[in-house]
């Protein structure tokens, strides 16, 4: 499963030269990450195509935040100086991310909140 997953990475975003290792790792770990989050019973060769094209999603957002954590300004001024830059390389993690964990609704288990009872 790792080397299509790895596969989907590169075709949906990959890495610049000299990344292909970040990106492997990056993988590996979105792998884990996702088969840890799977609903009991579920695996993830059962999600069919869902699985390895979220994992690709889950590394690619890795890869974006690391370049976010560069040190991208997204602003900054100091009376008439003013500096400048975007941070999509955040903003795109963010999407990425989302967009991964949405495709993979049906099979995760719900960490959301819920009340398990009221006293009243």
């Amino acid at each position: 499963m790792q080397e299509k997953i790895l596969e989907y990475a590169k075709m949906l975003g990959g890495a610049e030269e000299g990344r292909e290792g970040l990106l492997e790792a990056l993988c590996e770990a979105a792998e884990a990450e996702l088969a840890g989050r799977l609903r009991s019973g579920v695996t993830p060769e059962g999600c069919g195509g869902a699985f390895p094209v979220a994992a690709a999603w889950l590394a690619l957002a890795g890869l974006c935040a690391g370049e976010c954590a560069q040190g991208e300004v997204s602003g900054w001024t100091a009376g008439a100086v003013s500096v400048s830059g975007s941070a999509p390389a955040g903003e795109r993690a963010g999407t990425l991310r989302a967009q991964a964990l949405r495709l993979m609704g049906p099979y995760l288990r719900d960490d959301g909140f819920c009340f398990r009872g009221v006293r009243g």
